[in-house]
């Protein structure tokens, strides 16, 4: 980028990263880890998973962050019995009222919006599951040998209950590749739930403004794989990615079945870069790919049975990475 136009436009999108927290903050209290790693994840053009126990505000912060955005949003509650039909769409038989002829016409599900949440998303059968898949990799859904294109910007916002496995169908690796980020959402502090019970019992929920349309998330998105990133940083991601499957990290390679790919690599970077750009930096530094190690690796690395034995979580196993994966 050029010098001056680049920080012009560092300098817009701080601004407007700023804006856009303020509005998110009229109606969700606390969550601002949450809500930095979601942005950066929308930013960069990547899909999240969601995890946090239910009353957690998962839902209200996605439609909040459409609303901001002004996306269009739609909302699939994951059952077991929801088909594929029911996320793509379906065709169905019409009657021409002047000739009196029938043909089928394609109506649209709800997976073409710009933001679509797929609340519990491990609710349903594998099959169901996989509609998304090529909506996630490939920005387009076929359907009855009919391919029809996504509009961009186009994100899926999953959700997951971790507590609750009773009737669940665990989403295989494959389809857990394609989300950017896991993010993890704990319970808020002590302030920060004070402040939502008496909010929220007193007082109506707030509309926030919107900030942003389509065109300029597209036109962030762009701009964002432009900034340019050192051979040092971009080596310490390399390093991190290979540390998980060469074993040669003490204390991490015997609990894992499997590390991450090149994906992981490419979404540290991803996420580093927009880090970099939200704080208004021309380029990200080791500890913008530290901040987004967590989210990018958390489902990506498989543990054994030794680590379930030891009580060792993939929290651990990626501290441990990064602390001993040198600068």
């Amino acid at each position: 980028m050029d010098e001056t136009a680049g920080q012009g436009v560092l300098d817009e999108f701080e601004n407007v990263h700023t804006q856009l927290r303020r509005q998110i903050a009229r109606v969700i209290i606390g969550q601002e880890r949450v809500i930095e790693e979601l942005l950066i994840a929308l930013f960069a053009g990547g899909h999240c998973l969601l995890v946090g126990v239910p009353g957690l505000a998962k839902t209200l912060l996605v439609s909040t962050i459409a609303h901001c955005l002004n996306l269009r949003f739609s909302r699939i509650q994951f059952t077991p019995d929801l088909m594929p039909s029911d996320i793509t769409g379906t065709d169905i038989l019409e009657e021409d009222a002047e000739t009196r002829r029938r043909i089928f016409r394609f109506i649209k599900g709800p997976v073409f919006a710009n933001v679509v949440l797929a609340d519990e998303i491990n609710r349903t059968p594998p099959k169901t599951q996989s509609a998304l898949l090529q909506a996630m990799q490939e920005y387009r859904v076929t359907v009855g040998g009919e391919t029809f294109d996504l509009e961009h910007p186009f994100f899926v916002l999953a959700t997951q209950n971790p507590i609750e496995l009773e009737g669940t169908y665990p989403l295989p690796e494959a389809q857990l590749d394609r989300f950017m980020f896991n993010i993890s959402v704990d319970y808020p502090s002590l302030e920060e739930e004070f402040k939502i019970i008496d909010t929220t019992t007193s007082t109506d929920l707030v509309e926030p403004d919107s900030v942003l349309g389509g065109h300029d998330i597209v036109r962030i998105q762009k701009m964002i794989k432009k900034v340019p990133v050192s051979d040092v940083v971009l080596g310490f991601a390399v390093k991190l990615i290979r540390a998980s499957r060469e074993g040669g990290v003490e204390n991490v390679g015997k609990y894992l079945s499997w590390g991450a790919g090149p994906r992981a690599g490419q979404y540290l970077i991803l996420g580093a870069k927009t880090r970099a750009v939200m704080m208004g930096r021309p380029t990200p530094d080791i500890d913008d790919v530290r901040a987004v190690a967590f989210p990018v690796l958390r489902h990506r690395l498989v543990t054994n049975f030794h680590a379930e034995a030891d009580g060792v979580t993939t929290e651990d196993l990626i501290a441990r990475l990064l602390d001993k994966v040198g600068d």
